[in-house]
């Protein structure tokens, strides 16, 4: 992933779930990639991602299941959309 300077990364990392869940690559409460895995394949600090899922999860687009991961929401597709608006 090549992040642009005009925007924090974590919002970058967000518009990049959001795109996989607009177009139906990640269906709602589909598992999204750990924090790991996903700061491992687009080459962040984990800490990163996981400020990123903190977003998400207050916009209500994803939700932590504790031991099981993070997946995507009840009308996560929805929500994004008034998000980008």
């Amino acid at each position: 992933m090549t992040f642009r300077q005009d925007k924090a990364i974590y919002l970058q990392i967000a518009d990049y779930i959001t795109e996989n869940i607009l177009s139906g690559k990640w269906k709602e409460k589909d598992r999204i990639p750990s924090v790991r895995d996903l700061a491992v394949s687009i080459e962040v600090n984990p800490n990163t991602v996981v400020h990123t899922y903190n977003y998400l999860q207050e916009k209500g687009i994803i939700y932590n299941q504790r031991g099981k991961g993070y997946f995507a929401s009840d009308n996560a597709r929805e929500k994004t959309l008034r998000l980008e608006k």
